[in-house]
């Protein structure tokens, strides 16, 4: 029988570091992007890939499903716990629903519409709620109740986090992301739009023509590009979230090939020694 720890180390270390690397590769290709793309404002912006910063507006009645908040932006987040004791376990996401209704963005120049669908949204939770097992409040249980969640009633036995993130007008935020023009806000309909991207209306008929009017002020659209072109909606400034990929990129190229090279060595090691068997 072989050392279990001193395997369990080497897979650990041999695959942690291998996706390390990959994390970190992606990160630099977004951290490139970030450095050299110059801020635009709308007005003026080309298209492609694009960086602006300006406030956010409501183009359609959206309120988050914890918190009831009015906002343009919400991702509820459902974990149970995993452990023998909450000083040592850890939180498994069951459940995450984000919203994909279009908002506006205006800066001192003119409104843009933004496509959250797919984008990297780095906000702060605004609401997070443990329960301590044995039933969670109602508003919970009606949420999973209308997401069809079929273990609903087993996960409430237990300890649950319930997690909701939101962006709120006029808040200012930050988006990376690909341009596109303002022609492509009639190619789907309202009605559609909301119903495939949400699986709601997100409002009444009266509400949309309203929209269609404001939709006549915008001048591009920003939503997610091809391929693996970052797509970054966040309310820290440009700076903060260039430092932010930059660690994050060379630390998982440096640190990744370092990690699973002594995973590798610990192999060999297990090998030579007779330890690396079953």
């Amino acid at each position: 029988m072989g050392d279990p720890r001193g395997m369990l180390l080497s897979v650990f270390c041999t695959l942690g570091g291998t996706w390390a690397f990959v994390q970190g590769f992606g990160a630099l290709r977004t951290w490139r992007v970030l450095r050299d793309t110059p801020t635009a404002r709308v007005r003026s912006m080309a298209m492609g890939m694009v960086e602006l910063n300006g406030q956010v507006e409501s183009r359609s009645d959206l309120v988050s499903p914890f918190s009831g908040r009015t906002c343009v932006w919400w991702e509820v987040e459902i974990s149970t716990l995993s452990g023998r004791s909450r000083a040592n376990s850890n939180w498994s996401v069951v459940h995450k629903k984000t919203s994909g209704q279009p908002f506006y963005l205006r800066d001192e120049t003119g409104v843009a519409m933004v496509y959250p669908q797919g984008a990297n949204v780095k906000v702060n939770f605004a609401t997070e709620e443990m329960t301590h097992g044995l039933g969670v409040p109602e508003l919970y249980m009606q949420y999973m109740d209308q997401q069809g969640l079929g273990l609903r009633r087993m996960w409430a036995l237990g300890a649950m986090r319930f997690r909701e993130r939101v962006i709120e007008a006029p808040q200012r935020v930050f988006v990376l992301g690909r341009a596109f023009p303002r022609a492509m806000t009639r190619e789907v309909s309202f009605s559609d739009i909301e119903v495939a991207v949400t699986g709601t209306d997100g409002g009444r008929r009266g509400t949309a023509t309203r929209q269609s009017e404001r939709d006549e002020d915008v001048r591009g659209v920003i939503r997610q590009g091809s391929g693996a072109e970052p797509f970054l909606i966040g309310q820290r400034s440009e700076s903060e979230l260039v430092l932010e990929y930059a660690v994050r990129g060379f630390g998982g190229l440096i640190l990744g090939p370092a990690l699973a090279c002594f995973g590798l060595w610990c192999a060999l090691e297990l090998a030579r020694a007779g330890g690396w068997s079953f």
